[in-house]
Parts: C-alpha cells; sequence; structure tokens
C-alpha cells in the first residue's frame, strides 16, 4: 500500500498517517496521540474479491503491523459510516487489539433501511455489534487529545466526521482531494442537499485543519500518486464543487449530475451486509458456511 505521514504541528495536534488501498481507492488511517503514543484506527478495510466471494485480513494486519512496529497502543477502532465500497475490518481488529469499535449513532437508520432492501427484518443490531454508537456533537479523548464527533450526512444517512484535537478532521465520503471535488449522494438515503450542508459545515472548521478524505482514484490530471489532504482553507478556494462559495443550486446540480452517470461500486450489495454488523460476515448456517444475499434487479 502506498503510505504517507502527516505530522503533529504541536501538542494538540495528532500525527496522521495514510494507508491508501489500490483495489478500493480507500484511505484508512492511523490517528496518534505523540504525548501518549495512543492511537485511533480509522476505516480499515478488510479485503474482499467480489469474483470468489472471499475475504482476507492482508491489509488490515498491514496497519497492525505497523501499529506495533511504532510502539502504539490502539484506544479506538473507528468508522465515518457504514461504507459501500468496502469491507470493514472493525470486528477482526477488535478480536486482535482489544479496542472497543465505534461508528455514528445513526447506523441504527441505516440498518433499518437496508433491512428491507435486503428483506432480512431484524438482521442488523449495531448495539450489539458496536461498542460506542456516537450521536452529534459528542466528545472523546484520544490519548490526551479530545475528539469531536460531526454528523456529516449527505453520501449516507449517519455519516460522522471526527475531529481530532484542533487541526485535524476525518471527513469521509464527504469531499474528495481538493483536485476533484466531492463524494456521490446518490445511494438509499443518500442527498446532495444534505451533502452541501454537511461540506459547508466542515468548511466552517478552522482554515488550517487538515482535512483527511476517505478515497482517491489517481491518475487526476497530471497527478499519478494518491493524495487524501489538504486544508479548509484549500478545499474552500480551490474545490472545483464548493470552492469560491458555490451555492446549494450549483452544487446540486454538478453533484446530481455526475451521480446519474455511475454505477454501483462493486463490493456495495456485498459490504453493506457485513459493515452494518460491525465488520462480521453473515451467521453461518448449518453447513458452517456464510453466504451473502444479493437483491436482484433493485438497482
Amino acid at each position: 500500500m502506498f503510505t504517507r505521514t502527516s505530522p503533529s504541528t504541536g501538542p494538540t495536534s495528532p500525527t496522521v498517517t495514510g494507508f491508501h488501498d489500490p483495489a478500493t481507492g480507500s484511505i484508512q488511517y492511523v490517528a496518534v496521540d505523540e504525548a501518549t503514543k495512543k492511537a485511533a484506527l480509522i476505516d480499515v478495510v478488510l479485503d474482499f474479491d467480489p469474483a470468489s466471494g472471499r475475504s482476507s485480513t492482508e491489509s488490515a494486519q498491514e496497519i497492525v503491523d505497523f501499529v506495533r512496529q511504532q510502539g502504539l497502543s490502539v484506544e479506538w477502532i473507528l468508522d465515518t459510516h457504514p461504507h459501500a465500497d468496502h469491507m470493514m475490518a472493525s470486528a477482526w481488529l477488535r478480536e486482535q487489539l482489544g479496542a472497543p469499535a465505534a461508528i455514528g449513532a445513526r447506523v441504527r437508520d441505516i440498518g433499518k433501511l437496508w433491512e428491507k432492501i435486503y428483506n432480512t427484518p431484524g438482521a442488523f443490531d449495531p448495539d450489539r455489534d458496536f461498542d460506542r454508537l456516537f450521536e452529534d456533537g459528542e466528545t472523546f479523548r484520544l490519548g490526551d487529545l479530545e475528539v469531536r464527533v460531526m454528523l456529516s450526512p449527505g453520501h449516507t444517512l449517519g455519516s460522522v466526521t471526527y475531529v481530532v484535537g484542533d487541526d485535524a478532521a476525518f471527513v469521509h465520503d464527504t469531499f474528495m482531494h481538493v483536485d476533484v471535488g466531492t463524494s456521490r449522494a446518490d445511494f438509499p438515503g443518500g442527498s446532495s442537499s444534505e451533502l452541501y450542508d454537511s461540506l459547508q459545515a466542515i468548511l466552517a472548521l478552522p482554515d488550517a485543519t487538515r482535512l483527511f478524505i476517505g478515497h482517491d482514484y489517481p491518475p487526476v490530471g497530471d497527478r499519478t500518486e494518491p493524495a487524501w489532504e489538504a486544508t479548509v482553507a484549500d478545499h474552500r478556494a480551490n474545490n472545483p464543487h464548493v470552492g469560491g462559495g458555490a451555492s446549494r443550486e450549483e452544487f446540486m446540480k454538478i453533484r446530481d449530475t455526475r451521480d446519474a452517470t455511475l454505477g454501483l461500486p462493486d463490493r456495495m450489495l456485498y459490504a453493506l451486509q457485513v459493515n452494518l454488523r460491525g465488520g462480521r460476515l453473515p451467521e453461518a448456517e448449518n453447513d458452517g458456511n456464510s453466504y451473502f444475499k444479493i437483491p436482484a434487479n433493485r438497482f
């Protein structure tokens, strides 16, 4: 995996290392409080091959190895939302590291929505499968750093942003990199209007705040390497979808027109029934194997 570290800028600032997953374009993060060497793992990928239906843990193991090599103590396993493009490794990481797994509280609503789509009443119980469900505005500690949770819907009903210390925000599928624009808002429960509000709330953070995005798919223009960090000031000035003070109507036209051309991610219908179980495969049946349920002709 391609990796890059953004150093701490002071005692209230985390060091952030990003790991780019080439199979899905996802960015996985290790955020560290330098004073205590406490770490949070954010949006770590469980590898999956859609052709064979096989999952594996190579990517997550690479991050566990990094944590151990750096002498870090993992205090949190965090996800920003139930991802559509990849399976989350949270359940496996919890087994390996003993740290609590957490996500936004509105994952309950997302679970109810997808139970109807899969026709699996009662299949998803976030209170069972996550250790913490964070409400909008809730705070918690990463070592000596405060982490604030911002509800950031639009891509999903219940996506959350984690603002760590005073200059780092993990903004998942809201922004793309500053030379690309923003993330799609057309999945069930998505809304380009709500996404606009979430983007504006993030842009209201201090100018120097480092925004760490959820995905990058190079090449983009002349850029061939993955990129995932830019400041609030960079996005406010240069983001092609919202930079320069674009209005809600202007943004929605751009976003909705673009989304109408996009197909589903090839892992989406597999991934959501794992991610809404906190990263667990569906319960094994009487032959000892797990099975995915895929809705036909629904999308």
